[in-house]
């Protein structure tokens, strides 16, 4: 949503086989390297997830942050969404850069671009990779907990969706208790971001196919296949995927993972709550890779 976009960023579409996809981009966009920033897919998410972060580099980068397919501002299918939907919308965005791209990802959007990176690493030079899960990882079954059992319940998962993500009282509480540290530094525009991608006309499907378990999978069986240059950061206070667990994902591909850096007194979007913690660890790594 263009209103809670860094100033000097404007709105731009493509199209793709799932509809139209809104993305961000700066005014007087760099011709460099594609630098791609895709959000996780939790109720409320949007690019504005990495708006924080993604200004420290226009001079240098082509910056290119899209709302996904079912998110934010970008069109929203009345669908049942699997993982096959966003291997082929990663897949249609990155061929239409036209060249190899740095993607920053987050959460199961991190573990799905790394199965995506597996399946055609000619699309990627390097992934710099915030929490990346697939929330079944090392045989977890995230489907049998109670939040994914009662949304595959039918009516009953449109009602948890309005009680649980579409109001302005449950997004302040999911970004407090679950995604940030420490609540103090949960910002009003933070909510009202989240809120207005929560309330878009059929937002609703991708979020519940999120919180169904329909997109999770184990990504631990996939890391040895990845060839790609690939750092993980996580917040030390994570929930959902913990720091440990990220260190026994890093360890089944060393040759390609560096070590998990992990950025103190942060939960899962360090990228909004200590965003300038990002912005030096990705420096460094664009340094490192260059």
């Amino acid at each position: 949503m263009l209103q809670f976009q860094p100033p000097g960023f404007g709105q731009q579409v493509i199209k793709t086989s799932l509809g139209v996809m809104v993305y961000y981009e700066p005014l007087d966009a760099c011709g460099g390297q594609p630098l791609v920033f895709l959000h996780s897919l939790g109720g409320g998410s949007s690019a504005y997830e990495w708006s924080k972060v993604y200004p420290a580099f226009t001079a240098d980068y082509r910056v290119i942050a899209p709302d996904l397919i079912g998110w934010g501002q970008s069109t929203h299918p009345a669908r049942d969404y699997r993982p096959a939907d966003y291997f082929t919308l990663l897949s249609e965005l990155l061929d239409w850069l036209g060249e190899p791209a740095v993607v920053v990802a987050s959460s199961l959007t991190a573990g799905l671009t790394i199965r995506l990176a597996i399946q055609r690493p000619e699309l990627f030079q390097q992934l710099f990779l915030v929490a990346p899960s697939g929330y079944g990882d090392f045989g977890l079954d995230y489907a049998q907990n109670i939040a994914a059992r009662l949304a595959g319940i039918p009516g009953l998962d449109r009602l948890i969706y309005q009680l649980g993500a579409a109001n302005e009282l449950a997004v302040r509480n999911f970004l407090e208790q679950f995604l940030f540290a420490d609540r103090r530094r949960l910002m009003p525009e933070t909510v009202d971001a989240y809120l207005a991608s929560a309330l878009q006309f059929n937002a609703e499907y991708a979020a519940l196919a999120s919180l169904r378990g329909d997109l999770c999978f184990d990504l631990a069986l996939y890391l040895a296949e990845l060839r790609v240059p690939t750092r993980f950061v996580w917040g030390e206070q994570a929930r959902f995927s913990s720091p440990e667990t990220g260190k026994r994902l890093a360890a089944l591909n060393p040759e390609f993972i560096q070590p998990v850096q992990i950025i103190p007194e942060a939960g899962v979007l360090p990228h909004l709550e200590l965003p300038a913690s990002v912005i030096g660890l990705l420096q460094a790594a664009l340094k490192a890779e260059a």
